[in-house]
C-alpha cells in the first residue's frame, strides 16, 4: 500500500512511449490566441489583464535592461500555473512533481542571470561574494559560503516546487483513502474526512498558484541582482 501512493508521480507511458511530452504541450492548447480585433471576448480580455498586471508588478523594481525578460518570465508563470492546476484533476499527471524537470527550468534561467551579471557588471556581480567591511581573517570563509549559497539557488528553486506539490498530492491521497476506508465502518467520520479533503483541495489550488508565482518571483530577484 505504501508504494502505491507514489505511483501517481511516475511518468506515464503508453506502448512504451513517455507521455510527459504530451502533458507539457497540452496546457498551451487551452489558452485563447490573441486576435487582431479591437474588441476581444471576456476570456482573452481577462488573460491579457492578468498578464499585464503580473508583468507590471514583477518588473517594477527592475531597470529597463531587465524588461527583455518579461516575455519569458510571464510565459513561465502561466505555464507553471497551468501544469499545477491541471495536475489537481483526477487521473492526471503533474510534471512539476518531477525534480528533474524543475531543475531543467531553474538551472538554465539562473545560469543566464549569472552570466548576464558577469558580462554587464562583473565587479558588482563578484562583489556579492564578499560583503563590505568583512574582517580580513573571515574573507576566505565568507567567499566560500557565498559561492555555495549562489550555486544552491537553482537547487532550492527546484526542490521547493517539487516538495510542496508532492506533499500536497500525497496528503490528498492519504485523506481520500482514509475517507474511502472509513465509509462502511464509520460514515460520520468518513463524511468529516471528506469535508477536510474538500478544504485541503481548495488549499492545494492556492498552493499550485502561489508556488508558480514564488518560482518566477525568485527568478526575477536573481535577475534584479545582475542587471
Amino acid at each position: 500500500m505504501s508504494l502505491s501512493f507514489f505511483d501517481q508521480f511516475m511518468s506515464p507511458t503508453y506502448l512504451g512511449i513517455p507521455l510527459i511530452a504530451l502533458a507539457l504541450l497540452l496546457p498551451w492548447l487551452l489558452f485563447p490566441t490573441p486576435s487582431a480585433r479591437w474588441l476581444n471576448n471576456r476570456l482573452l480580455t481577462l488573460q491579457n489583464w492578468f498578464v499585464g498586471q503580473f508583468t507590471s508588478q514583477l518588473f517594477s523594481p527592475i531597470n529597463i535592461g531587465g524588461h527583455k525578460w518579461a516575455l519569458i518570465l510571464a510565459s513561465l508563470m502561466i505555464f507553471l500555473i497551468s501544469l499545477n492546476m491541471l495536475g489537481l484533476l483526477p487521473y492526471t499527471f503533474t510534471p512539476t512533481t518531477q525534480l528533474s524537470m524543475n531543475m531543467g527550468l531553474a538551472v538554465p534561467l539562473w545560469l543566464a542571470t549569472v552570466l548576464l551579471g558577469m558580462r554587464n557588471q562583473p565587479t558588482a556581480a563578484l562583489g556579492h561574494l564578499l560583503p563590505e567591511g568583512t574582517p580580513v581573517p573571515l574573507i576566505p570563509v565568507l567567499i566560500i559560503i557565498e559561492t555555495i549559497s549562489l550555486f544552491i539557488r537553482p537547487l532550492a528553486l527546484g526542490v521547493r516546487l517539487t516538495a510542496n506539490l508532492t506533499a500536497g498530492h500525497l496528503l490528498m491521497q492519504l485523506i481520500a483513502t482514509a475517507a474511502f476506508v472509513l465509509l462502511p465502518l464509520m460514515p460520520a467520520v468518513a463524511i468529516l474526512t471528506a469535508a477536510i479533503l474538500f478544504l485541503l483541495t481548495i488549499l492545494e489550488v492556492a498552493v499550485a498558484m502561489i508556488q508558480a508565482y514564488v518560482f518566477v518571483l525568485l527568478m526575477s530577484l536573481y535577475l534584479q541582482e545582475n542587471v
